[in-house]
């Protein structure tokens, strides 16, 4: 065992001993203290990714503010627009609504303003990743969201072809590929992270297999979200970001913003998205600063899964340029230099 998943064994076991204590005790782990803002770092461009609801919201914002992200990574997720006000029957949105209706809404709203103009999306390098055992996201809803972005020039690279659950899929994934469980980080003994990198940058070095060079800190979140209060639209208080040393010291970087899926934020599972997802990795040998944002489970909005916001529960506008949570993640993205 490398050092670095030893630390990571450690780090998650103690992790999860802790969560089960709190929870016989009835109640809630503490949440992580609000430290400061983000750093403004020397970042050349900014590319986003997620699984889930994540993958969802990573379209949306790649899409919605495709002058800002030079690319995108969906794992597990569909079309931009799909959720269309309703989380049940999503898959709706390819065998029901038609991929044709939501590629004329995102035309429509980019004539209108609402979102950046769709022709931005010609050449974006796109990379989608969806397990053929996935019992969450069918795979003509993977198809869809590859379709989409086919259709407006865009250039993607789709690997469907892992006999893998609803997951993000990593080399240090504590399950078993073929399953659907938390923390829904699977091994399906290939490297995503890599091939998604790749795709995007054209090429990338081998990434840090030992103990991590960088830095995970908490940031809060709240100075990026609207009227001050992050948790108004079902957002974490604090989010995470890893800086490698040389990130830090002010050499140019490319920023990753990485979209934790439902039931798999920090109030759930604490570090365990950074700390296993492989992303930290890469940034160690290739100057990437890696963003994680963090949703919450809420009542008020109807967020019981902690997931993010690609089906409307804050409201009609959530996959255009006002939506809350994609003003909150794009602030932070300025704030960080991109």
């Amino acid at each position: 065992m490398t050092s670095r998943s030893l630390r990571r064994a450690l780090r998650s076991a103690a992790a999860l001993a802790s969560a089960a204590a709190l929870a016989v005790l009835g109640v809630a782990a503490p949440a992580h203290a609000s430290t400061s803002s983000l750093p403004h770092l020397n970042v050349t461009g900014a590319y986003v990714t997620g699984v889930s609801s994540g993958g969802f919201m990573a379209t949306q914002l790649q899409v919605a503010y495709s002058r800002t992200f030079k690319g995108a990574g969906i794992v597990a997720a569909g079309p931009y627009d799909c959720g269309q006000g309703t989380v049940i029957g999503f898959d709706a949105c390819d065998l029901g609504i038609g991929l044709p209706v939501l590629e004329q809404q995102a035309v429509t709203w980019a004539n209108q303003g609402r979102i950046d103009p769709v022709s931005n999306l010609r050449g974006k390098p796109i990379y989608t990743y969806h397990g053929t055992l996935d019992p969450v996201v069918n795979g003509l809803l993977s198809d869809a969201g590859v379709q989409f972005y086919r259709d407006f020039g865009a250039s993607t690279q789709y690997h469907d072809r892992d006999p893998a659950g609803h997951s993000w899929v990593t080399p240090y994934g504590p399950v078993a590929c073929s399953l659907t469980a938390a923390p829904f980080m699977n091994n399906c003994l290939d490297d995503p992270e890599g091939e998604m990198l790749s795709q995007w940058l054209g090429h990338v070095n081998p990434p840090n297999t030992g103990a991590p060079r960088g830095t995970l800190t908490r940031f809060d979140q709240n100075r990026y979200a609207p009227g001050g209060f992050a948790p108004w639209y079902a957002m974490d208080t604090t989010g995470q970001l890893y800086v490698p040393p040389s990130c830090a010291a002010g050499q140019p970087c490319t920023l990753v913003v990485a979209l934790h899926g439902c039931l798999s934020g920090q109030y759930l599972l604490g570090d365990e998205f950074a700390e296993w997802g492989n992303l930290d990795t890469y940034a160690d040998t290739n100057n990437l600063v890696v963003l994680y944002p963090q949703a919450i489970a809420t009542t008020l909005p109807v967020n019981p899964q902690g997931c993010w916001d690609w089906f409307g529960y804050n409201g009609p506008d959530f996959a255009v340029r006002s939506a809350p949570q994609m003003t909150a993640i794009t602030a932070m993205v300025h704030a960080l230099g991109g």
